[in-house]
């Protein structure tokens, strides 16, 4: 079996073309070198490719299953040339990465620390949404990378695990709630709540599932980060609901109280989605798999300390 790039690409031309003729043209081959290169490509497989007839060309069942494994050959070779050819030029990779609100500020900061000091070529435009719009516009092609929780419709968009992401009840030492160990979020809601400011993600997602059980969160105040949010809850001024990995931060200098809760939507998995893994560009692959090695070998929340416990000091 012996062809070649200029053979798939004619190929490709041809059926586009519907003509022999117009695909010479299209490949820049004199009409007589096309014929035989494509005679000399139907002798090598072993199968006709083409039906000839009055009005064109039509390709048989072995001449579309031909076209489709050429086009990806010519554009995995056409990503190459064009990676290449930046990293020949000194030029920067751009990838649009988007994260829920834990993600983006507990986990990014760390895990991407390392690989972009070890990729001073590539820029990373973070960005921080629900993980429904992150499904759009990844599936869009909008964005590269997404990170999102597993229990989002991710439709046809590629999958590899990165870490969980756990929800949590947070409490000062003198609230109501403080002593117990676990709750469900409806028994939370009788409570007032210090929240995040409106437009977070995660703020987002905690008043839809509040609507899911015809309530509301009646919030106290509302604040821009998990460090001010928690300050106000060792204060006693409202409880909040957290990533355990912020609780766990911010726990090392505040008595707070960690409170689980039982809701299946608070136990999630985080994952980073794509359109397509190997159609990334290099930089954006490398991405993807230094975000998910970090992610399996970041510490689980799961080791430390029980719920309800109080903080040492």
């Amino acid at each position: 079996m012996r062809f070649d790039l200029t053979d798939l690409s004619l190929f490709l031309g041809v059926l586009e073309a519907g003509s022999i003729t117009g695909g010479a043209q299209r490949a820049h081959l004199a009409l007589a070198s096309a014929s035989a290169r494509l005679r000399q490509l139907e002798e090598s497989l072993g199968v006709p490719l083409l039906t000839r007839g009055r009005r064109g060309v039509q390709p048989t069942a072995a001449g579309r299953s031909l076209a489709h494994h050429a086009a990806l050959v010519l554009g995995q070779v056409e990503r190459m040339r064009v990676e290449l050819g930046d990293y020949a030029q000194g030029l920067k990779g751009h990838v649009r990465l988007l994260c829920n609100t834990s993600a983006l500020t507990e986990l990014m900061p760390q895990a991407l620390s390392d690989f972009m000091a070890g990729h001073p070529q590539v820029e990373i435009e973070l960005e921080e949404q629900t993980s429904m719009e992150i499904v759009a516009a990844v599936s869009a092609g909008n964005a590269e990378i997404g990170i999102v929780a597993d229990s989002a419709e991710l439709g046809s968009l590629q999958t590899r695990p990165f870490r969980d992401d756990r929800l949590v009840l947070v409490a000062g030492p003198g609230h109501p709630l403080a002593a117990r160990r676990s709750l469900r979020y409806a028994q939370a809601l009788d409570h007032e709540f210090i929240a995040l400011a409106k437009g977070s993600a995660l703020q987002e997602h905690l008043t839809a599932q509040a609507a899911h059980l015809g309530r509301r969160m009646q919030v106290r105040v509302r604040l821009r980060n998990f460090t001010a949010v928690c300050g106000m809850v060792e204060r006693n001024l409202g409880v909040a609901v957290i990533p355990e990995t912020a609780y766990l931060r911010c726990a090392a200098s505040m008595d707070l109280r960690r409170i689980r809760l039982s809701d299946a939507w608070t136990s999630r998995h985080l994952v980073l989605c794509m359109r397509r893994f190997d159609e990334l560009p290099l930089y954006a692959r490398q991405l993807v798999e230094h975000l998910q090695a970090w992610g399996q070998s970041a510490p689980a929340t799961r080791k430390t300390p029980g719920f309800g416990a109080k903080r040492r000091q």
